[in-house]
């Protein structure tokens, strides 16, 4: 008995439904409309041992570009799945666009202009020494007669290229930025160049390590991480226009602050997206 008064109640909701749909009118909800409709999921490619950045945490990616991505892909009207793929299998995917996206702390430069697509930018950055206790670093050029640990394919590279000369032998290339700390803590190396957020970061985590920073304003200029695209992306403009949102409306302040404990420079990202 109950089953069938089941059915016969399905049977007249599903015939208004029908009813209502056939009758039309001005009277279409647009918030159920947009309930009804799935939102689009980009895939995202990461390398997620760049803290505070991206990192695993129990078993998921997280940190402060996945927050932003996050909230720059609510604001835009999509979703992202976001993937700890590596740095040199992210690019490849996005190459190839089995990719829509990939966000590792990417400096944006005239070099990887030419095989891809970034949004406008979204962390000032620069590069920073780290260097284990009693190893005299006051600049970089201390780093020459050194040997050096970077992370391959990365801005720190091409900064200790600039000191000590491209492909010098004096420098180790290692695949992740956790690999290249452990080639420091272990003495392979006797300095890293990395990015000065994750070496704070790293430095931060690991108070009992011995490892000390050092910057050099003079040899290390401010460079700029932005969201990376395939060549033509047609998803770069609403991502653009989102992360502009973000600035306006206080959403990118908010998860700056959450991440780095201080209040974001705006208008110094801003001005870099015009040049």
């Amino acid at each position: 008995m109950e089953i069938s008064f089941k059915k016969s109640l399905l049977s007249v909701v599903a015939g208004c439904a029908l009813l209502l749909s056939a009758c039309g009118g001005g009277q279409e909800d647009s918030a159920g409309k947009e309930k009804s409709e799935d939102k689009k999921v980009l895939q995202v490619g990461t390398e997620a041992t760049f803290a505070p950045f991206e990192f695993m945490d129990k078993g998921k990616v997280s940190g402060f570009d996945v927050d932003l991505l996050n909230a720059t892909a609510e604001e835009a009207g999509y979703e992202v799945n976001i993937e700890n793929t590596g740095w040199d299998a992210m690019f490849a995917g996005l190459q190839s666009k089995q990719l829509d996206i990939g966000m590792a702390g990417v400096t944006i430069n005239d070099e990887r202009k030419k095989s891809y697509d970034f949004s406008v930018p979204y962390f000032e950055s620069t590069s920073m020494i780290a260097f284990k206790e009693g190893t005299k670093i006051k600049g970089a050029e201390d780093l020459k007669g050194k040997k050096v640990g970077v992370q391959n394919g990365t801005t720190g590279q091409f900064a200790a290229e600039a000191v000590v000369g491209k492909n010098s032998s004096s420098i180790s290339k290692y695949e992740t930025a956790a690999l290249m700390f452990q080639a420091l803590q272990s003495g392979d190396v006797e300095t890293a160049v990395t990015d000065i957020a994750v070496a704070l970061e790293y430095v931060k985590n690991n108070p009992d390590s011995g490892i000390k920073t050092v910057g050099d304003d003079k040899q290390f200029k401010p460079e700029y991480y932005g969201i990376v695209f395939p060549k033509g992306s047609k998803y770069k403009e609403d991502f653009d226009k989102a992360l502009n949102e973000l600035y306006d409306n206080g959403k990118y302040t908010e998860i700056y602050k959450k991440w780095f404990g201080k209040e974001p420079n705006v208008e110094t990202l801003k001005e870099a997206a015009k040049q």
